[in-house]
């Protein structure tokens, strides 16, 4: 089986989530693993099955991403990334949804592995800033409260999981 790992990633978060995607198969199947920027994607070879990572931006996936899967057709594609925000079911079902969405439908979509992953400082150097312009916000204290949860992303149990969703393909 000849796989292709490839990914965004800015903080390390969703490399990590593409490099433990990668140590699942033989050096002999993995065609390429590796950052999106890094690579000629018009000279990448034909592979079994994309696995292709995306970092959460704004709630979607980021631009080179969405752009990569629109010339993708009639191939394998499974989708992973990480996201700021953890601990709601719903809010990762609705974020592989919006993903989704950007797999042209002659492909075979085999899923998609979302998890927390930690976030710049500067996230939480704005979050600091607006509360002290808003003290009262609960929702920005929750949204801090988040920020230093996110910090220990991914975690042991998200690799496991991760490990399990790509053997459960």
């Amino acid at each position: 089986m000849r796989v292709i790992v490839l990914y965004d990633s800015i903080t390390g978060n969703t490399e990590l989530l593409g490099k433990t995607i990668a140590s699942l198969f033989s050096s002999q199947d993995i065609v390429y693993c590796g950052q999106i920027r890094d690579c000629n994607i018009n000279e990448l070879p034909k592979v079994d099955i994309y696995f292709i990572g995306s970092w959460t931006n704004r709630g979607d996936l980021v631009l080179g991403i969405k752009k990569f899967l629109q010339s993708i057709h009639h191939k394998k594609i499974v989708l992973f990334g990480t996201c700021g925000f953890g601990g709601s079911l719903e809010y990762f079902e609705t974020l592989k949804n919006r993903f989704k969405h950007w797999v042209p439908e002659d492909n075979e979509y085999l899923g998609c592995f979302l998890c927390q992953g930690k976030m710049p400082l500067s996230v939480k150097e704005r979050y600091i800033k607006m509360i002290q312009d808003h003290p009262d916000d609960k929702k920005l204290k929750v949204s801090l409260k988040n920020f230093e949860e996110a910090l220990t992303h991914p975690d042991n149990q998200d690799l496991q999981q991760l490990k399990e969703f790509v053997r459960g393909i």
